[in-house]
């Protein structure tokens, strides 16, 4: 019988103690198709029991990886004011 050190398979609550987040985020990924995950329950008409595996969470991470593009995109654009439609109050 595996140990839990060689546990491979995390629940929603385990993976979104890991992540920071609350486990209703970690099941919206899953409904969402984003994250891979097996339902354990004994009907499917039952409440689902996620687990996920340990190389889905990686692929998934992989998938939602921000990645900087050199800083270029993040320069604010700065509007320029025109003064030709703007109206003397009299």
């Amino acid at each position: 019988m595996p140990t839990a050190t060689q546990r491979t398979k995390l629940t929603p609550p385990e993976l979104a103690r890991r992540w920071g987040c609350a486990p209703a985020k970690v099941i919206g990924f899953i409904r969402s198709g984003e994250l891979k995950a097996i339902n354990l329950a004994t009907h499917r008409h039952n409440r689902p029991r996620y687990v996920i595996d340990e190389t889905d969470i990686a692929a998934f991470e992989r998938s939602r990886l921000v990645v900087p593009d050199g800083g270029q995109s993040t320069a604010r654009k700065v509007r320029q004011r025109t003064t030709h439609s703007v109206k003397p109050f009299v």
